[in-house]
């Protein structure tokens, strides 16, 4: 599969440049063909760390001029340093080689917190051009279901990392109540976040923790004892998390973020 991936490579580096071939990696369609070519199951989810692992195999950054940082779970965390390796391969000065960073950052955080659909991040490869141009092909899975979905990003298509970044999102899924932070109908969502976090922690917790009474009762007390409210309300709703680390809360009112990148990008 690596001898394979690596003449397929060259010759669209060589032929069309290395604009298309990041292009071509960020299309789902020609990514899953390119699948299929080398030889792997088209109907599986493996097909996005087994190709990913191989292009980072078969290519050499020295010929090709492009390069494949990451990969499935801890490789996924030292794209960082991989992309500092290879920036000064490129010859990178400093500022590009964090900006780049940056990216491989930003575009894991949108997937694994900005879009909640229950699909967590175990999978992120980063390929870095000698153009600093850049594509990013990752992975996340839904534990519910054990069903999978791909995030493309590019980076000629990606004019903000908050609202609507992606060159394409694939899955077999499609599920009906999640909350889409980078849709460009979010932006009044994405307000109110930033507004939220710039407000001191104590008022919150006010706002969002109940207080409770032994003396007070809920209108459940005077239905009949057979009502049965999952059977009676089938309305989905989106409610607050349990637990609130409430310390980070904190330090990002310190921080007052002036925009919703800033909110994500955020440690923590």
């Amino acid at each position: 599969m690596e001898k394979l991936g690596r003449e397929i490579v060259t010759i669209i580096v060589d032929e069309f440049g290395l604009d298309e071939f990041l292009k071509r990696i960020s299309d789902p369609f020609w990514f899953q063909a390119l699948g299929c070519v080398l030889g792997y199951d088209w109907h599986s989810s493996g097909v996005t760390t087994v190709v990913t692992r191989v292009l980072k195999e078969a290519i050499t950054p020295e010929e090709h001029g492009v390069a494949v940082c990451g990969g499935k779970g801890k490789a996924s965390r030292q794209t960082p340093s991989e992309i500092e390796r290879i920036g000064e391969v490129f010859n990178f000065p400093e500022s590009t080689i964090q900006s780049l960073c940056y990216a491989s950052k930003m575009s894991a955080k949108v997937d694994n917190t900005a879009i909640q659909a229950g699909y967590q991040l175990y999978h992120h490869a980063f390929f870095l051009a000698e153009n600093r141009k850049w594509a990013v092909v990752q992975q996340g899975m839904c534990l519910q279901d054990r069903t999978a979905r791909r995030f493309h990003w590019l980076s000629e298509k990606t004019q903000t990392f908050v609202v609507e970044p992606h060159n394409a999102i694939v899955g077999d899924v499609k599920h009906d109540n999640v909350l889409d932070m980078t849709s460009s109908i979010s932006e009044g969502c994405r307000k109110a976040s930033v507004d939220i976090a710039k407000e001191r922690p104590e008022k919150i917790m006010r706002m969002i923790v109940p207080t409770s009474s032994s003396l007070q009762k809920s209108l459940e007390a005077w239905l009949p004892k057979e009502w049965n409210p999952a059977r009676s309300c089938s309305m989905e709703f989106l409610s607050m998390p349990r637990n609130i680390n409430w310390k980070t809360l904190k330090a990002v009112y310190e921080f007052q973020p002036s925009n919703y990148e800033e909110l994500l990008s955020f440690k923590g």
